[in-house]
């Protein structure tokens, strides 16, 4: 079955050559822009979001990055699709000399990015009644169970906090010469989830044989990436950026948090590599408590400066003792 590639490059808005600093860039300035809590409009701002998270998923990824880069730039010569590689996620009957793709919609992921550079596997779950490798002359004797299935579901870190329900259809291929069919489901996805963890959907999965029992459908949390935070275990991990002045007289500053902002109040004499901590404003716990926020000061100096502010600048130089070099 054809794949429609995706650009990620052109998704991002960068050239094929872009460094990491300039991916990881253009993705945050991205993702804040059409991030589904700030935009106006959320039903399209939320399908953007995805779309760039997937990108960056590869292209801030060096392994990933090289494997897309080697299917090569000119990709449109060959035509509008790319055929699915041969170790790509697909699920079979048991017995079927052919493996039918089960593609998904709802997930996060495009049916390119789970072809190429998921991690999704299809197992086969052999029923207790199987005492032996299944064959054709086994048909009517034993049961096999069919093929558990799995996907990557795409959740942002909002959800992570808040819990959220998601629609996520499964487009099962024509089997045995019954037509295909759409299997739409409401998941829950609990607050608290973390990357790799899975969520089951009971007997959704590949059809059994012989009248074994159907496999089960897993949904693998992905974590999106956000444009403000890291994340390390349960914490939260924000850069703090401030100007020179504020780092020194002291400075109340508002950022950014996934309940909405807060206040920081910057103590004056603040140096660069601070890391200031607010308790419970990260990602809940098993405890029903939360985990916690840091602030890593990074003090910026000004791109351009103005004659008038060069003036205050050189006054500053002279009355100054300050000696950066000198050893302390």
């Amino acid at each position: 079955m054809a794949v429609k590639f995706k650009d990620y490059y052109q998704t991002l808005g960068v050239a094929r050559i872009a460094s990491a600093d300039e991916i990881k860039q253009a993705f945050r300035k991205l993702a804040r822009l059409h991030h589904p809590d700030v935009a106006k409009n959320k039903a399209t701002a939320e399908e953007k979001f995805k779309e760039i998270n997937e990108a960056y998923e590869v292209l801030g990824d060096p392994e990933k990055r090289r494997r897309y880069d080697e299917m090569g730039p000119n990709w449109q010569e060959a035509g509008a699709g790319m055929s699915r590689p041969p170790h790509g996620p697909r699920s079979r009957r048991p017995g079927s000399a052919h493996e039918p793709d089960f593609e998904f919609g709802g997930t996060g992921f495009s049916d390119f990015f789970e072809s190429f550079f998921s991690d999704r596997r299809s197992g086969h779950r052999a029923s207790s009644r199987t005492a032996a490798p299944f064959s054709e002359s086994d048909e009517d004797t034993f049961a096999q169970a069919g093929r558990d299935i799995e996907a990557d579901l795409l959740v942002t870190l909002e959800e992570v906090l808040r819990g959220s329900q998601r629609k996520v259809t499964l487009r099962r291929p024509e089997m045995d010469g019954e037509p295909g069919r759409n299997n739409t489901y409401q998941v829950r996805i609990p607050a608290g989830m973390r990357e790799g963890q899975r969520i089951r959907l009971a007997g959704q999965g590949g059809p059994g044989h012989a009248g074994g029992e159907a496999g089960d459908l897993y949904l693998r949390v992905r974590l999106a990436r956000h444009p403000d935070f890291t994340l390390r275990g349960d914490d939260l991990h924000y850069d703090l950026d401030l100007a020179p002045w504020e780092a020194v007289l002291g400075v109340k500053v508002k950022i950014p948090i996934l309940d909405g902002a807060t206040i920081l109040r910057i103590a004056p004499d603040t140096v660069e590599g601070t890391q200031l901590r607010v308790r419970q404003l990260g990602l809940p716990r098993e405890d029903g408590t939360r985990g916690d926020l840091y602030a890593l000061v990074r003090i910026k100096n000004p791109p351009t400066v103005s004659s008038e502010e060069r003036v205050l600048w050189e006054k500053l130089a002279s009355v100054s003792k300050f000696n950066p070099r000198e050893k302390t």
